[in-house]
């Protein structure tokens, strides 16, 4: 196992840069700490692979270091780093059994038989696949033979870090939940450091300690997933993570006052004067829908039934840009007829040029 340091680390695939547009992965600095357990979230295109290739060896980066622990692998090959890699379509050998499938990293590392056997033995019953341990792989399904492919990364207990792309994309979405829970599971047992990537925030936010969200290139956040809902420090990362996401509303910010149209909110610290794209940020389970003469005068436009609560859209009087705001109620809670939204003022951010600014005294 091994902490995993990025030291001004940038990727272009451009064999001369010119500038940040040219590379796929801007640069990072950041320490992964030995044990924990990563996601890496963002939309296709977004850099995660190539931050995983880059960490796997598959790619050297076109600038800065990667250390594991104090030892600098930049440009060793992805053997020499002792990682395993589990990818979004399941390496495996259809000649092979099931049981050899999951032996074979082991054999190749000399293991004593009796090991190789309880180890694998193991890995069946945590999978689920000791029906099928010696029939071929070619004869399973797609969910199976990506199991195998889990199973192959994680019956090393030696690696340094366990990389997994995208590894439950063919899984048919009922195993899905299961999986993610055997991950948790060996993680706790195991303490490997594992580096998890993925688009599905659900995913992201169920796997992982800390999860790295990416955009454009660029890592917008590390948090915690309670962080990440509760304190976006970029309005992609607001938008992205929650269903339906952050509203992310223009705004003109005078002192405590954020005004929106012709309507003003009251906020419950100072910003200074902001000049460039201001925003306010603020998530839907934080909006009341109130009586008229309570808060922001809206046309409620639809109301969606999503079981427990219902999805409130509605559009601010005399804005003419139809920009909807969203506001998550109780299935049970009537609405009226004429309608304000109450924002919830400590849940409020403000934001420049997509970065949240911190208040005067903060």
């Amino acid at each position: 196992m091994a902490s995993i340091t990025l030291k001004n680390l940038a990727h272009s695939y451009h064999p001369d840069p010119k500038g940040p547009q040219d590379f796929a992965l801007k640069s990072i600095d950041h320490v992964w700490e030995d044990g924990g357990a990563y996601a890496l979230l963002g939309p296709s295109g977004c850099g995660k692979t190539t931050l995983l290739n880059i960490i796997s060896g598959l790619l050297v980066p076109s600038r800065g270091q990667i250390l594991f622990n104090d030892k600098d692998v930049t440009r060793l090959a992805p053997e020499q780093r002792d990682i395993a890699q589990v990818f979004q379509f399941p390496v495996i050998y259809d000649t092979m059994t099931v049981r050899e499938n999951l032996a074979f990293p082991l054999v190749n590392r000399g293991l004593a038989k009796n090991e190789i056997a309880t180890r694998v033995h193991k890995m069946l019953d945590i999978l689920e696949l000791q029906g099928k341990a010696d029939r071929k792989a070619r004869n399973l399904t797609a969910d199976d033979k990506q199991k195998i492919s889990l199973g192959r990364g994680l019956v090393r207990y030696d690696v340094n870090a366990i990389l997994f792309d995208e590894p439950l994309t063919v899984i048919d979405p009922h195993l899905k939940w299961q999986l993610r829970s055997k991950l948790r599971e060996l993680h706790t047992q195991f303490g490997h450091t594992m580096i998890y990537v993925t688009h599905d925030q659900t995913e992201a936010l169920t796997f992982a300690n800390k999860v790295v969200v990416m955009y454009e290139g660029e890592v917008v956040q590390i948090g915690t997933p309670e962080e990440l809902f509760e304190k976006p420090a970029h309005t992609f990362v607001g938008y992205f993570i929650g269903s339906p996401g952050m509203n992310i509303l223009p705004t003109v910010i005078e002192g405590n006052r954020a005004r929106l149209g012709q309507h003003e909110t009251m906020l419950t610290q100072s910003y200074p004067a902001l000049t460039g794209k201001v925003e306010l940020g603020i998530r839907p389970e934080y909006i009341r829908v109130v009586e008229r003469g309570q808060g922001l005068p809206v046309q409620i436009r639809e109301v969606e039934d999503i079981g427990r609560f219902r999805i409130v859209r509605a559009t601010l009087q005399g804005d003419d840009s139809g920009a909807i705001i969203n506001s998550l109620v109780p299935e049970d809670q009537s609405l009226p007829a004429d309608a304000d939204l109450l924002f919830n003022a400590e849940k409020v951010g403000v934001y420049l040029n997509n970065h949240i600014v911190s208040a005067q005294g903060s």
